[in-house]
């Protein structure tokens, strides 16, 4: 059972029994492996690598996932936020890698992403002042979007994954709502530790009731080694090019912008005080997992919403659960078939799963949005104005494709675009020319009252 708390110790800052790190861990590894793996897959096949490389390249990133993890959760001098925030591959900097990788290879991506990680580290302390434009209605907006959407990759998931030939066939949708079923059920009835690890049983109980009916592929893990390790600079030394390079300084502000919403996500979901400092921490962890991960083969690293979920459903907020996880990561980069069997979930028991936890940090955002005052028509218009941007690019995809590729990075975000259009529309409104204070618009996540474990140090 989980350690007794003690009143003088933020649940955050909580270590829980040996045996409940190594199954909560295991269950923020099990619901974000998907997203690890999603990016350097996509990019070698962009980039027409094969199998061995790609292979090598999924390794590395399993291994830097970890490091990272460990860094942004128990923190390494000015680095990391000590928070319960898994980190993760981002999504933002995969169209500007394909571009570069076909002009100047692997060498010429890690080039530019060892410099899009020192960029990020130079430039933390600076971009962390800014957290005064991040007030509850903007917070409450940009942690709701984060939620909205995160769920068109759990539907996706439920379906069988994009490019599936049996997408949204009848076993699919089935196994994605037994795998639902489960979760609600042993969350609903489930006592104490059991509901907690609700979401973990409803995995494996879901893949096993996959593989009774062939939908698990296990040759990937019969044929993978049982111990390997992509070492540093496996493809070759990096290489400088400006353009590339300036591309990624564009992807990485884009990177913190949405750390920042992360991080002020789990400050709300944990009650802990998300301030400037720890909001450049974790930017300094983001910059260094990044220009280290150039060196060890792996590509730009973000915290990880879906594990936001995890924590706001759950309720577990350790950050040491966390920590567990970045360990159990670190171990599959060294034993491929580890690795393998994590990645033998199938989607839509991935799906089934991703429903509620992705749902849950919408929730969160709304909760935000509940301390301010929407009967004012100014903060209505930042919120709706704000989330109808942000929804474009899930529901719309093509809207933006014939914009040039800066503003792609910008708008084709929907995280992105709802921060950066909350953010200057609440200075519009709100802060440009306000003739009286607004405490329910513009004061900051940090200026929250604190609860009492809060005034505990990191």
């Amino acid at each position: 059972m989980t350690a007794t708390p003690s009143p003088t110790v933020h649940p955050v800052d909580e270590v829980p029994a040996a045996q409940n790190l190594l199954v909560f861990g295991l269950q923020h590894v099990m619901s974000m492996y998907a997203g690890i793996v999603a990016v350097p897959l996509i990019l070698a096949g962009a980039l027409g690598l094969d199998a061995t490389t790609a292979a090598r390249i999924v390794s590395a990133s399993f291994f830097m996932c970890g490091l990272a993890t460990l860094v942004q959760t128990l923190g390494v001098g000015p680095f990391g936020a000590k928070l319960p925030i898994v980190q993760g591959t981002t999504f933002a900097a995969v169209g500007t890698m394909i571009l570069v990788g076909k002009e100047f290879g692997l060498p010429g991506i890690y080039g530019a992403v060892i410099a899009g990680g020192l960029f990020t580290i130079l430039l933390a302390p600076y971009f962390s002042r800014l957290l005064r434009f991040f007030p509850p209605v903007v917070s409450g907006t940009v942690i709701t979007m984060i939620g909205i959407s995160l769920l068109p990759v759990a539907f996706n998931w439920a379906g069988g994954g994009v490019g599936n030939p049996n997408f949204g066939s009848p076993g699919n949708l089935g196994l994605a709502a037994i795998t639902l079923l489960i979760v609600l059920l042993i969350s609903r009835f489930g006592r104490g530790y059991l509901g907690r690890i609700a979401v973990l049983l409803g995995l494996v109980i879901g893949s096993v009731i996959a593989a009774l009916f062939g939908q698990v592929n296990g040759a990937p893990i019969s044929s993978a080694a049982w111990v390997g390790f992509t070492p540093p600079l496996a493809f070759g030394a990096p290489t400088w090019h400006l353009v590339p390079i300036l591309s990624m300084l564009l992807v990485m502000l884009v990177v913190m912008v949405e750390t920042t919403a992360d991080l002020l996500a789990i400050g709300e979901i944990t009650g802990k005080k998300v301030g400037p400092r720890e909001v450049a921490a974790g930017l300094r962890a983001d910059g260094l997992s990044t220009a280290v991960g150039g060196l060890f083969n792996s590509f730009p690293f973000t915290a990880f919403a879906q594990n936001v979920g995890l924590v706001r459903f759950t309720g577990i907020k350790s950050r040491f659960v966390v920590a567990a996880a970045g360990v159990i990561l670190l171990l599959m980069g060294f034993f491929p078939k580890l690795s393998a069997l994590v990645a033998s979930i199938p989607l839509p028991v991935l799906g089934g799963a991703g429903l509620v936890l992705f749902a849950s940090v919408a929730v969160s955002g709304i909760q935000t949005l509940a301390k301010v005052d929407l009967s004012d028509t100014r903060n209505l218009t930042v919120v709706s104005v704000s989330l109808a941007l942000g929804l474009i690019p899930s529901t719309v995809p093509g809207l933006y494709a014939h914009l040039p590729a800066q503003a792609q990075l910008f708008l084709g975000s929907g995280i992105t675009a709802a921060s950066l259009c909350a953010i200057l529309l609440n200075i519009l409104f709100n802060i440009v020319g306000s003739d009286r204070p607004r405490p329910s618009a513009t004061a900051t996540v940090a200026e929250h009252a604190p609860e009492p474990g809060d005034l505990a140090e990191h």
